[in-house]
């Protein structure tokens, strides 16, 4: 009955306001891998043995102007010894003269089917309330003169979302669904398109599965994973496919791997002789360290393709801290939730 009851409340938050207004949300990018699962999946928040905090700064293209940034902060942890979880993200992203600010809530539901708790069987799901506000900087318009058709003031919009997501592990394997931006947004497009496009929904859906292998006790474990991303509006779709290591260290644990992000869908181009159309790729190694209760993380991202805007990459730290934690619950290599 309290199950069916925290369903019914989950389902009449997300429908019950479906014609709200909405934003893009928080990017999606490779830092999800560096012990961040929470960015993108809500149902992350307390499923761990400890509380979490992370911080990540993201900046593409050094040596240009206005280039794109991204700077997150989130914590989330159970509430006490209860079966919840709760959790917050706070994020910054500017790219050239459009900007977002952003805040997410997030509660999160954890059962366990466990006979014990040294066998991992859980299943979680989450949900995320989000307030953006959107900026467009237009303090730089007027550098050659007035324009009639520009105010001298920079326009904002301040939208909501949801975001709704499940996640499953058991024992070294996990699984998660997530639909992100699940309201519409009427705010900042609207009637703002030729042709009368219609781009106020931005919902977008993840699917992320995994498995680490290696003795549980073991020095080293392995765990490829994959993530799966759909744009509703766009029919826009790519694909992660990612590796990592983790080697047993006497002051911690040392970590790394290989992300290969690539888009379905082809952009065209004239090449000189016709038109030629390339598909966006990237390439992200990682790099990371636990001592202690502390994480250090760090990712560059290339775009491999031939026609790129700048031929620099993406560099992305990680810092993270653990806190409140219980002892290892559960016989398995599993490092989002041990």
């Amino acid at each position: 009955m309290r199950l069916k009851n925290i369903f019914l409340i989950a389902i009449v938050a997300i429908f019950g306001i479906h014609y709200s207004n909405a934003q893009e949300g928080l990017p999606i990018y490779s830092d999800y891998l560096t012990d961040n699962y929470y960015l993108i999946h809500p149902s992350m928040a307390g499923a761990a043995n400890c509380a979490k905090v992370r911080v990540t700064g993201r900046q593409q293209w050094f040596g240009d102007d206005n280039a794109p940034k991204l700077v997150t902060a989130s914590i989330n942890g159970r509430i006490g010894d209860s079966q919840s979880g709760i959790g917050g993200i706070i994020y910054s992203d500017q790219n050239g003269f459009h900007s977002q600010t952003g805040v997410y809530l997030t509660y999160a539901h954890h059962l366990m089917f466990s006979r014990s708790t040294t066998d991992l069987n859980q299943l979680s799901f989450g949900l995320s309330v989000g307030a953006i506000q959107y900026k467009l900087d237009q303090s730089t318009f007027f550098t050659d003169g007035f324009d009639p058709l520009i105010m001298e003031i920079s326009p904002s919009a301040t939208n909501f979302n949801v975001d709704f997501g499940f996640s499953y592990f058991l024992y070294n394997f996990y699984a998660h669904a997530t639909v992100k931006n699940v309201l519409e947004n009427d705010g900042v497009n609207f009637n703002n398109n030729p042709g009368n496009l219609n781009f106020n929904n931005l919902r977008t859906y993840l699917i992320s599965v995994g498995n680490t292998f290696g003795s549980y006790g073991s020095e080293w474990s392995f765990e490829p994973s994959a993530l799966f991303l759909y744009r509703d509006a766009t029919e826009e779709a790519s694909f992660d496919i990612n590796l990592k290591a983790y080697k047993t260290m006497d002051f911690g644990k040392v970590w790394g791997g290989l992300s290969y992000r690539r888009s379905l869908d082809g952009a065209e181009f004239l090449d000189g002789t016709g038109v030629s159309s390339q598909k966006f790729q990237l390439i992200t190694p990682i790099l990371g360290v636990d001592v202690n209760n502390f994480v250090f993380a760090y990712n560059y991202s290339y775009q491999s393709n031939d026609i790129v805007f700048n031929n620099g990459g993406f560099h992305q730290l990680t810092l993270g801290y653990n806190f409140n934690c219980s002892k290892a619950r559960y016989s398995c290599n599993c490092p989002a939730i041990n």
